[in-house]
């Protein structure tokens, strides 16, 4: 199931070009299992999904899910700045 998860965490590559690394972390408490997915990103704050579930491979998926849309939206906030107006240290136009 490790493979299967770190096999998961590299298809994300292809979403996002900075990401610097991914961590796994899979646990078991009990009856129950936990999958954390961790994306460091390239000069930005890290993006985290976090499932449980009683099934690891379900858990997989879905963490797997989480963090490919975080991803996908962090890219979009990234890539479409221009028309949102001046930021917060820019002049505006008069």
């Amino acid at each position: 199931m490790k493979q299967r998860a770190e096999q998961k965490a590299q298809r994300l590559l292809k979403y996002y070009d900075k990401i610097q690394s991914i961590r796994i972390v899979l646990d078991k408490n009990g009856g129950a299992y936990s999958c954390e997915m961790i994306a460091d990103l390239e000069r930005a704050h890290d993006l985290v999904a976090e499932t449980t579930g009683r099934n690891l491979q379900a858990v997989i998926d879905e963490a797997h899910d989480r963090l490919r849309r975080q991803v996908r939206e962090h890219k979009q906030r990234t890539r479409h700045r221009k028309g949102r107006g001046p930021g917060p240290h820019q002049p505006t136009r008069s």
